[in-house]
């Protein structure tokens, strides 16, 4: 079984002792940047909805960007990330087994990287999948990654012996997977928030507990599909009546 996430906008970028591995499309990376580098601070307003200090800020991450890095300007990704999402993850928290076999079975959708292992070394970055950054494979980011995300999740598949993705990741990110070129059978689970009238699903809460999803997948090595059905982490339970096969739908109490 393997899982996805997305990755997050906020990063932690605090030393971390342990040792990296390096991004399969780092070469992508460097081609995007360098498009990225020829971009206004208007454009990259405008590319991601930023401040003009969040403009500065990523237009001075994409120059000092380095082509082959020093281990001092990078972290590991699962680390690095610190978003919703990642609260419920709690990487830094897992033992070295864990992390051992969530870098074989957790796979983070990234704009720039395209897929991420949860130790691959990042430098700080940017750059959202939804967005318009235009390459000669297209308009978008959507255009660039094509089928690549799916082809890479495919060979993890046969690696592992996974015919089973979990999809933990938002759609921005996951809608970059081409799904007619994915060899495996996808499981999105959803997490709602009951405040009496009815369940629903609260974006915070629900990010928070797909990273958790990942983590008890991870710590409980997971294979069979029905075994995502006993995932009780912060209060959900599995709720049968609102599922569907590929969609099992977590409810708990809204938070007090």
């Amino acid at each position: 079984m393997l899982v996805v996430i997305s990755p997050a906008k906020r990063l932690d970028w605090a030393e971390q002792d342990v040792a990296v591995t390096a991004p399969d499309f780092q070469e992508d990376a460097i081609r995007l940047v360098k498009t990225a580098r020829n971009l206004t601070l208007g454009d990259l307003k405008g590319l991601m909805h930023l401040s003009d200090d969040l403009a500065k800020l990523n237009r001075d991450r994409f120059k000092a960007f380095e082509d082959t890095p020093e281990p001092d300007v990078t972290r590991p990704a699962a680390l690095a990330f610190a978003g919703d999402t990642y609260q419920g993850l709690e990487a830094g928290s897992l033992d070295a087994d864990e992390l051992a076999f969530a870098q074989d079975h957790l796979r983070i959708l990234s704009g720039l990287y395209g897929v991420l292992r949860p130790l691959d070394a990042i430098q700080p970055y940017r750059l959202e999948m939804g967005s318009k950054l235009k390459t000669r494979r297209g308009a978008n980011l959507y255009d660039y990654w094509r089928d690549d995300l799916s082809k890479a999740l495919n060979v993890q598949g046969d690696k592992t012996g996974s015919d089973v993705l979990v999809n933990c990741a938002s759609q921005e990110y996951f809608g970059a997977v081409a799904l007619k070129a994915l060899k495996l059978r996808v499981i999105t689970p959803a997490f709602m928030e009951d405040k009496g009238q009815g369940p629903k699903i609260v974006s915070f809460f629900a990010k928070k507990a797909r990273g958790a999803m990942a983590r008890f997948i991870v710590q409980n090595r997971l294979k069979a599909p029905e075994s995502l059905l006993d995932f009780n982490m912060g209060g959900y339970a599995f709720q049968p009546d609102l599922s569907t096969h590929d969609k099992p739908v977590f409810v708990r109490p809204y938070p007090a």
